[in-house]
């Protein structure tokens, strides 16, 4: 079954579900890829800091998929903000994945101590005019943030990607960025598979995954579906990575959205977007 897509506020047509990268080596990110696409995803997600762009890309040429079925998103990392420093690291991005354009650029911390992300965003709408980006977006930026960047430049974010699952739904964020017609994009959606944290060991998904056959994961991952998120599950196991695809053939009733609400604790596993200062 093909993917859904969602509209961006330019237009843009985004796959609803996405490989992660993160934390994968280029070898890893290579087989990675190589097997979403094999299996029938058209999103890939990286970014600069992940240091995998050369792999992420070699499996890309490789695909024999046509570039304009993809859809592939980097971004920008924290010491590289700032107007002529946004372009020049923008340029060794797509160097490294040996691509014309990108389809989504992100603007990964706001760091607001550096107080560089309005001038950075600038660069980002040039490089979009510009036609080196399809659409432009921020990733970890609370509402405070947005209303921010959106008071001082042009070009509302097309995406907003954050850390969302069901121990922290973000709730305030959501609603921010629904009222201003910005996407939003689930990093960590499962909420991280191992430790005291660890949503899928809550009796309630295995349940409702009872009643589907579907497994606690692919449970989480119809919920962000529902919820009208994207989402873009990591995985570099060939297994993981076709069941993780594998939640369009069953639907969440509204008693089960209901259950998996109540898992939510407001619980952040990553780092809180005010503090985030790592250059």
């Amino acid at each position: 079954m093909q993917t859904p897509k969602i509209t961006l506020n330019n237009g843009v047509k985004i796959p609803q579900l996405g490989l992660g990268v993160w934390k994968a080596s280029d070898a890893e990110a290579e087989f990675a890829v190589t097997t979403a696409i094999n299996n029938g995803y058209r999103l890939i997600d990286t970014a600069t800091i992940y240091g995998n762009e050369v792999g992420v890309g070699r499996a890309v040429s490789a695909s024999g998929v046509a570039r304009e079925e993809l859809f592939i998103t980097t971004k920008l990392w924290n010491g590289d903000q700032g107007y002529d420093e946004t372009i020049r690291a923008f340029e060794k991005s797509l160097t490294a994945l040996g691509l014309e354009y990108v389809d989504l650029y992100l603007i990964h911390w706001p760091t607001p101590m550096y107080n560089k992300y309005v001038d950075t965003w600038k660069a980002f709408e040039k490089l979009y005019a510009d036609g080196r980006i399809k659409a432009i977006g921020v990733s970890n930026f609370k509402p405070h943030h947005l209303q921010e960047l959106m008071s001082q430049t042009k070009i509302v974010p097309a995406v907003n990607q954050i850390e969302l699952h069901p121990r922290f739904t973000q709730a305030e964020t959501r609603e921010y960025c629904a009222k201003h017609g910005i996407a939003v994009e689930s990093w960590s959606p499962i909420g991280g598979a191992v430790g005291a944290g660890n949503v899928l060991a809550e009796p309630v998904l295995a349940t409702i995954g009872e009643k589907y056959g579907k497994s606690p994961a692919q449970v989480v991952l119809r919920w962000h579906v529902q919820l009208g998120l994207i989402v873009i599950p990591k995985s570099v196991h060939e297994e993981r990575i076709k069941q993780n695809i594998d939640v369009f053939d069953f639907e969440l009733s509204d008693d089960d959205m209901a259950q998996i609400a109540t898992l939510d604790t407001n619980t952040r596993q990553g780092p809180d977007p005010d503090l985030m200062n790592r250059h």
